[in-house]
């Protein structure tokens, strides 16, 4: 048996590009920041923050609750799996990438209007804390996670 689970709490490092395909999927990628917090050793020795740095990646209808509702700096709530890919970038270069899949986003925080997201006077389904879970596709079922535009 194995697992593939990956949670993680933090802030929105850019607003997502999201590209909508012709047979109406979308595909959402953005950077997702999350920090542990410095501290001083029994030394007297100083450790600073350290950040990470985390590209999400959200598929179909959790890509199109991205576009509307995710943008920089905002804190999001991710449950997801893990996938590693490598390309050859423009000049001939292999390169390794890390994403996380999002399978489960959470609007965290509170929001303001104005920063992209709505009005107090919204629906209670946009309302801060809200979950959103990408739909399970069906084992051996179709999926356009294999159709990576790039």
């Amino acid at each position: 048996m194995s697992v593939n689970k990956v949670v993680l709490i933090g802030n929105v490092g850019k607003d997502p590009d999201v590209k909508y395909f012709d047979n109406g999927s979308a595909v959402a990628n953005f950077t997702l920041a999350t920090t542990e917090r410095g501290y001083t050793a029994a030394n007297g020795t100083q450790i600073p923050d350290k950040t990470e740095w985390h590209n999400i990646v959200c598929w179909r209808g959790l890509a199109k609750i991205a576009d509307q509702f995710v943008r920089k700096g905002a804190q999001l709530y991710i449950e997801g799996k893990i996938r590693s890919r490598t390309y050859d970038d423009a000049n001939g270069v292999k390169r390794f990438v890390i994403e996380i899949y999002a399978d489960n986003l959470e609007l965290l925080g509170r929001r303001k209007e104005g920063e992209g997201f709505p009005a107090a006077d919204q629906p209670a389904t946009t309302t801060a804390g809200t979950q959103y879970q990408q739909p399970q596709t069906p084992f051996g079922g179709e999926s356009d996670e294999n159709d990576l535009p790039f």
